[in-house]
């Protein structure tokens, strides 16, 4: 890709040095932290998960015969999604493996795919039969799935702005902390979106 042609001049004199102490205590700290911010989004998505499946089986103030949801672009979206996630496995695989110019290709199709998941769930809201105000699965529906949509959005600012760096030479083929955390950030939104699809659109 062209973006890869361009960043690889930019990259060519980056070092590939073996990790430092202070490197490593830093990175240590850095994982923490990640986990620790992991954790506390995840506490976040299952408060309204459990709120939203004990309000749909108490039965009270919800729509008669189900809401329509159109399954099929559910389906393709997540299609999509689920596919950002295996080109963000081979983006850091390929720089594990000192190629850059297939790194930046795959980062750069994990991008193309969470814009397009985020076009899809646009076209959803557009002819969805609820609003946020028309009720509780309105409510949960569109709270859950834009809470989602917002971590994807996101992510998708953090896949470019590590795509920058690594172009920039911000990381080494042997100090790459912030790929790998950045990859399990977006495998953490794949998953959250197995619950939100299992829970909208199966159950």
């Amino acid at each position: 890709m062209a973006v890869a042609s361009v960043t690889h001049g930019a990259y060519a004199g980056v070092m590939s040095e073996e990790p430092d102490q202070l490197y490593v205590e830093t990175r240590e700290l850095r994982i923490q932290g990640f986990l620790l911010f992991m954790v506390s989004d995840l506490v976040l998505f299952s408060s309204f998960i459990f709120a939203y499946l004990y309000l749909r089986n108490s039965g009270q103030g919800w729509p008669a015969g189900g809401p329509k949801l159109d399954i099929a672009l559910a389906a393709v979206n997540s299609i999509v999604l689920f596919g950002s996630g295996a080109t963000m496995h081979f983006a850091l695989e390929n720089w594990k493996h000192r190629n850059f110019t297939k790194f930046a290709n795959w980062i750069v199709m994990t991008i193309i795919l969470g814009a397009g998941f985020l076009s899809g769930q646009v076209l959803e809201y557009i002819h969805i039969g609820a609003r946020w105000s028309s009720g509780i699965f309105g409510a949960s529906f569109y709270t859950l799935t834009g809470m989602h949509g917002l971590h994807v959005f996101a992510g998708i600012i953090y896949l470019t702005v590590l795509l920058l760096q690594a172009a920039q030479g911000k990381y080494t083929f042997t100090k790459y902390t912030g790929l790998t955390l950045g990859t399990l950030y977006w495998h953490f939104v794949d998953v959250i979106w197995v619950v939100l699809f299992s829970i909208f659109y199966l159950l």
